[in-house]
């Protein structure tokens, strides 16, 4: 199930609806109604046009309901996702994930200081370019190139947005006195690329009652593009939704597009996007448009990157790849409080959300985890160990690594870490990691790199200081592997079989793992074979990816698979390696000879025919034994491939 995933987007006719700060009081329950359950009235009639950040509920995304699945894009569709991404390849776009600066994490806050005359306030020319001198002789030399400008730009103080005679949006001449253009044109003076913001949908206050002409397109109107009802769209209904089987809708996207190719900008970041930002339904169904916005960017002959925003549904991966270059996973990262973020508010949440995109991150459109706020921990409201974790799981993700902070008051510590090539080319090689154990305080990530070496990185994501390991058969080899730590820069050695180390509460390492000699002998054993048990309605099916075309599912409410005479040659603790496919969150427990159960947490593979693989410490007996995955009533457990046990005892 596509669980709603955290808030946030742009205000579209006031920031009233933008933070997380929870309020009391009758218009307080009104507005979350309104957000939670999709009410006619829009939050802002039921909180006010001031500029007051209102609160939206949070439920966790890692939780599935019992019996919900995400669907599976179909052969074709995966294909056609591809095909667009390696043409924006072609063109020079994202090719690998973007690096760079975004407005909205200072916008957002209430750091003393930043936001003096209201929120969302800090959005001016003046406060701009300043931070444009600072990427271009600070971070411009280890990647970092996009200056994206967030919402707020064409609106006043007071946040009254402004329009041209097209009814398309322009510079708010109190933020920005010398327009857009010389704003990019300063940016590319730097050697640095541009970004702008647009929310989805016909902004209502360009409407003017339809009759605005539309530029370049003689006889159309916007009462020609919208539906006669006037329905409202995007995340905060700000917006009316335009009706593309009417041929004058193409080209106001299109008008728009040239607008902002015109102006000379390198990327576009639309938000407020549904399916997503917890919308969902007709109404809220954007994917004519992004296919409109990808048309109209083509037709400008411009490279724009073209990013959209926010909790993008992941039924909807493949179309967000076919027509975008990046989508955000999750709600905004930002706290709306006294720093930029928190921790525990929604800097965590991406350890549990980013594993069912993992497979679409590539070359062409990448997982947006939203900005890296750790270049001043005073500002950002983070320890060190956050901070470091923050930046860990955002590089070993592929994802867009742009910060939010202030780039004029950078910390020695936060430029250390925006600044560490050997992790910034473990993002930018394009290689997502994966979580290798289940989803619990340790954890353990990893992928296999181009050269041959793997990435490993440990997590401790509870309250204590905790001990993690990362054993060599989790990644698929064995005997011993010389390790370097990243973060340190220093070479640790030769290691034998694994890495461990007590981590701090919220604390990470992150290592490169090259193999040294040794190889890894396993056992595997398939779930679907006839040696096997399947209890109370657990079935075989098939699965294109998984290893001889099958697996073992409908572990529901009791149903379990036993898989019989795993043999090993003497008794021990063996670390278990279970691969098992899962669109969504899912638990099960395991056991070993009906001992020690212990239930634990899946992470979503990715898709119900994309293998993923976790493993697990098993107390096994010499000889003979049986490990048994049983549902965790009432909850779905994930379908099993196999199960690999390495013939050597830790």
């Amino acid at each position: 199930m596509q669980s709603p995933s955290g808030t946030a987007g742009r205000p579209g006719d006031s920031p009233a609806r933008r933070g997380r700060r929870i309020r009391t009081g009758a218009s307080a329950l009104a507005v979350a109604l309104a957000v939670a359950l999709g009410a006619g009235v829009s939050t802002a009639q039921a909180a006010g046009s001031g500029p007051k950040p209102g609160p939206k509920p949070s439920p966790s995304p890692s939780i599935a309901a019992p019996g919900a699945t995400t669907k599976d894009p179909s052969a074709a569709e995966r294909a056609a996702a591809q095909k667009a991404a390696a043409a924006a390849v072609a063109e020079g776009i994202a090719a690998r994930p973007y690096m760079g600066w975004s407005s909205w994490s200072m916008q957002s806050s209430n750091y003393p200081g930043l936001n003096p005359g209201g929120f969302g306030n800090w959005l001016t020319e003046a406060n701009l370019l300043p931070q444009v001198d600072a990427l271009a002789g600070k971070l411009k030399a280890y990647g970092y190139e996009y200056v994206n400008i967030d919402a707020g730009w064409s609106r006043t103080t007071s946040w009254t947005p402004g329009f041209d005679q097209y009814g398309r949006e322009i510079a708010s001449p109190e933020r920005f006195p010398h327009g857009m253009k010389y704003v990019a044109d300063y940016v590319h003076g730097k050697g640095l690329k541009a970004g702008i913001y647009l929310a989805i949908g016909l902004a209502k206050e360009a409407y003017n009652n339809g009759t605005t002409p539309i530029w370049n397109a003689p006889g159309c109107t916007l009462a020609d593009i919208v539906y006669p009802d006037l329905r409202t769209t995007n995340g905060w209904d700000s917006s009316y939704k335009i009706d593309f089987t009417k041929p004058c809708a193409q080209k106001y996207i299109d008008s728009q597009a040239q607008l902002i190719a015109d102006w000379g900008f390198d990327f576009l970041k639309i938000d407020g996007v549904g399916p997503g930002s917890w919308r969902s339904g007709d109404n809220y169904n954007n994917i004519p448009d992004i296919a409109a916005w990808q048309a109209a960017i083509t037709k400008t002959g411009r490279p724009i990157h073209l990013e959209l925003s926010w909790s993008l549904d992941r039924n909807h991966a493949a179309d967000w790849k076919k027509y975008s270059n990046g989508w955000r996973i999750e709600t905004d990262v930002e706290c709306y409080c006294d720093t930029l973020v928190t921790w525990n508010n929604s800097v965590k949440v991406r350890w549990d959300d980013v594993p069912a995109w993992t497979p679409w991150a590539g070359p062409g459109g990448w997982n947006d985890l939203d900005s890296l706020d750790v270049g001043n921990g005073q500002m950002d409201g983070l320890n060190q160990d956050e901070r470091q974790s923050y930046m860990t799981l955002w590089a070993i993700s592929a994802a867009p690594l742009y910060t939010g902070d202030d780039l004029t008051k950078l910390d020695d510590y936060g430029l250390s870490l925006l600044t560490n090539r050997e992790v910034i080319a473990v993002d930018q090689q394009g290689i997502p990691a994966r979580p290798v154990t289940p989803t619990r305080p340790a954890q353990v990530w990893g992928m296999k790199n181009a050269d041959g070496s793997y990435t490993v990185a440990l997590f401790n994501m509870g309250s204590f200081p905790a001990q993690v390991t990362a054993n060599w058969s989790s990644f698929g080899f064995g005997g011993t592997a010389t390790v370097r730590d990243l973060w340190q820069k220093n070479d640790l050695g030769v290691l034998d079989g694994s890495v461990s180390a007590t981590l701090p509460a919220h604390g990470s390492r992150l290592f490169k793992v090259t193999p040294k000699s040794g190889s890894l002998k396993v056992a595997s054993y398939e779930a679907e074979a006839g040696a096997n048990t399947l209890v109370n309605g657990a079935s075989v099916d098939g699965c294109a990816n998984c290893s001889g075309g099958s697996k073992a599912g409908n572990l529901y409410n009791g149903g379990a698979l036993r898989i019989n005479d795993v043999t090993v040659p003497k008794a021990g603790v063996y670390q278990v390696n279970i691969r098992y496919v899962t669109g969504d969150p899912r638990s099960a427990t395991v056991s070993a000879n009906g001992q020690n159960a212990v239930t634990l947490a899946f992470p979503p593979s990715g898709g119900w025919d994309i293998p993923a693989t976790i493993t697990v410490p098993m107390q096994l007996r010499a000889g003979a034994n049986t490990i048994e995955i049983d549902s965790t009533t009432p909850v779905y457990s994930p379908d099993i491939d196999k199960v690999e046990v390495p013939l050597n005892v830790r």
